[in-house]
């Protein structure tokens, strides 16, 4: 019998309490910044609030002061 490898696939959309981890930020905080407008891009997937992990960290590094 020939196995099978396992592909792990990285998920490019992660959740409000992923990116809150990801940037050490309170979920709180992310739910502040969606309201003014003033975080990182997000989307909406149905009913479900969803970050692309990359748009995040690009928007992460346009943060920086100095």
């Amino acid at each position: 019998m020939e196995a099978h490898a396992r592909t792990e696939v990285e998920p490019a959309f992660l959740t409000q309490a992923e990116i809150a981890v990801l940037l050490g930020v309170p979920e709180r905080t992310l739910e502040g910044w969606r309201l003014t407008k003033s975080g990182p891009p997000w989307l909406k997937l149905g009913r479900h609030v969803k970050y692309d992990r990359d748009d995040v960290l690009a928007w992460a590094r346009e943060q920086r002061h100095g």
